[in-house]
């Protein structure tokens, strides 16, 4: 072992080569969010173009290659030589950290972009990046490779008045593990952005499927809270809006559902804090004083209820919450998941203000939220109260364990594992092949009960649903404490077949509906079995292969066409070192972690494949029935 260090030792990274060496610290992950994360950083580039109103018009193009392109009709890129660069200004942003024209308000009064990283971080991470500026009756082109310059600035004439920015990006795939876009996660996002800034039209086409989704949304985020509460009981007649500019303009919108849980999208120069921040926090400070106000100064708080809280107004509540800031934007890292900037006081004031004067200018509105509020905080009480009573009862208890839970030895979150498993077939094998130590293995017997229908105590009167609950350990709802959490993956595996898959959208329905914080903090995985074993040659030379899907299998049959293949239709029919050599043991086996990457269209998912109306269930099957390859009847 070398014991000198010196300055030699001590590396300084030029240009884009910290990018390329750790892009997750710029993009989050080299998954497919952080894929996606970089359609976002092109799209918001388009998007600063008509918040500034210079541009209305933005067309996104998926590539049959695995590409995505963005135009927009803004101003263009400048291409004039850049006096401290050398460079004309377009290779200048694409290959320069911290460059751009969004650090001061000459050029831009409101924007998402900060740091000046974005698009040359996109740069960085493609295999081919190509831009576009259509600006002074010319188009100015330029080609990039891994933060590259690949060819010069070139130039031609254009017929007719056109102006504006194409970016072309075909990721490097030896940076992402997947290359391929996905046309739901595209889609979402620039329907958001066409919700956030009024009259902006955004078109999408498919090359790959051959479609074409226009958004076009005159009412903005209006329109957007008709879609998230569709098909829900609103209690107020209209959504209330508001739209009011100072220093800072602040666009809201809210309404109220019976549901328990709430719905609150936030965005900050229309990107989406997914984290919230001080805009979000205000909103709701502002919100809980207004109504608590209202209560007080009508006196219409009843007798035994000692006050309400913020978590009472959120209870049902469905907010869209949209600042434009100028100047100085803070986020909370580049991925920019929660806002940082001092916008908290701005907005508390700004919603106390005037959704306390719509409460006392419209009484029957404010009597449908106060009611709504006074439920929640009566429920919150009650469910206290016989917490408390079952925390007493517990203390002389031992934690209860379902007698069929074959559970380990660990107590080590950050190594136990749970194998959720489907029956006592499944589950006696996995008992067998599991590593006593660090997994566990909990059989399910059946289907469990669909909670995005039941009430409440059907959930709790249901064995199966209880019983996992006691092995996780957090308790669910509001009562929910990451801190109990027993093992650190939890691991559904089901057969890869109708059953083994409404079994796994019933778990994760319970996972998202009620531990949402165990799949955002990415404890929740799908084990990915094999479907085909593959036997090729005999005797001494005979070898054996998994296959996980049918390209797979084909890919060995291509080799010997004699090879024996066995299909296996359930976790059941492995003997116990296949179960272990293909599912369980960690470098072998795969996991697919479970992340949401667009809150409104998981939501929807969910509503929709099993909620209780049957009608957005079957337009679901009649708008997807052309897409399915192989029934399994």
């Amino acid at each position: 072992m070398s014991t000198s260090y010196t300055g030699r030792d001590i590396q300084v990274l030029q240009g884009l080569e910290p990018v390329r060496l750790r892009p997750a610290m710029y993009i989050g992950n080299t998954s497919s969010s952080g894929l996606h994360h970089c359609f976002t950083e092109i799209l918001d580039n388009a998007v600063d173009e008509a918040l500034n109103g210079h541009c209305n018009k933005i067309d996104v193009i998926i590539g049959a290659d695995n590409s995505v392109t963005v135009s927009d009709n803004g101003r263009g890129i400048p291409v004039d030589m850049h006096p401290v660069s050398g460079k004309n200004a377009l290779e200048t942003i694409l290959t320069t950290l911290h460059s751009g024209g969004k650090f001061s308000q000459k050029n831009y009064q409101v924007s998402g972009g900060l740091h000046g990283v974005g698009i040359s971080v996109v740069n960085a991470l493609a295999e081919e990046l190509r831009v576009t500026s259509y600006r002074d009756g010319f188009s100015f082109t330029q080609s990039f490779s891994q933060g590259n310059p690949k060819t010069k600035l070139t130039k031609a004439p254009l017929n007719g008045h056109v102006r504006g920015t194409e970016v072309y990006f075909r990721p490097d795939p030896e940076i992402f593990k997947d290359i391929t876009f996905k046309t739901s996660v595209i889609l979402e996002r620039c329907r958001a952005k066409a919700f956030l800034t009024r009259g902006l039209k955004i078109s999408v086409v498919d090359q790959i499927n051959n479609q074409k989704e226009v958004f076009h949304y005159k009412e903005g985020i209006r329109d957007f809270i008709n879609v998230l509460t569709a098909g829900k009981n609103c209690l107020l007649p209209e959504p209330f809006f508001l739209d009011h500019e100072n220093d800072m303009r602040l666009e809201l919108v809210l309404q109220w559902t019976p549901d328990t849980d709430s719905i609150v999208h936030s965005y900050a120069n229309s990107i989406h804090t997914t984290g919230g921040g001080s805009h979000e926090n205000g909103l709701k400070s502002g919100l809980t004083r207004a109504i608590r106000e209202f209560i007080s100064r009508n006196n219409l708080l009843p007798k035994g209820i000692k006050g309400m809280t913020a978590d009472d107004v959120k209870e049902g509540l469905v907010a869209i919450l949209s600042v434009f800031i100028k100047g100085n934007l803070e986020f909370q890292g580049q991925t920019k998941e929660r806002l940082n900037s001092e916008v908290g006081p701005v907005v508390e004031t700004m919603v106390r203000t005037a959704f306390e004067n719509f409460l006392f200018h419209n009484p029957t509105s404010a009597e449908l939220v106060v009611n709504r509020v006074l439920l929640a905080c009566q429920a919150r009480q009650a469910s206290r109260l016989a917490q408390k009573t079952v925390r007493r009862q517990s203390y002389t208890k031992r934690l209860s364990l379902p007698g069929k839970l074959a559970d380990c030895t660990s107590t080590d979150v950050n190594l136990t594992e749970l194998f959720i498993v489907e029956g006592d077939s499944a589950g006696g094998s996995g008992k067998q092949a599991r590593n006593r130590y660090y997994q566990a293995v909990l059989p399910m017997r059946g289907k469990i009960l669909n909670v995005e229908q039941a009430t409440s105590e059907k959930m709790q009167a249901n064995k199966e649903i209880q019983d996992l609950i006691n092995c996780l350990g957090t308790g669910l709802g509001k009562s929910f404490d990451y801190g109990r959490l027993r093992y650190g993956k939890i691991c559904i595996c089901t057969d890869a077949d109708v059953d083994g898959y409404h079994i796994s959208t019933l778990l994760l329905t319970f996972f998202y509906r009620y531990m949402p914080e165990l799949i955002i903090r990415g404890n929740v995985f799908l084990a990915q079995p094999p479907l085909f074993q593959i036997t090729i040659g005999s005797g001494k030379k005979q070898q054996v292969h998994y296959a996980y899907a049918d390209q797979e299998r084909d890919r060995f049959l291509a080799q010997d066409k004699n090879a024996v293949i066995k299909r296996y239709k359930g976790l059941g029919e492995m003997n116990v070192d296949e179960l272990k050599e293909t599912t369980l043991a960690p470098g072998k086996r795969r996991l697919l972690q479970v992340r949401i990457e667009d809150t409104v269209q998981t939501d929807q998912v969910f509503e929709t494949l099993m909620g209780k109306d049957v009608s957005k269930r079957f337009l679901f099957i009649q708008e997807n029935a052309g897409f399915v390859r192989e029934v399994d009847v």
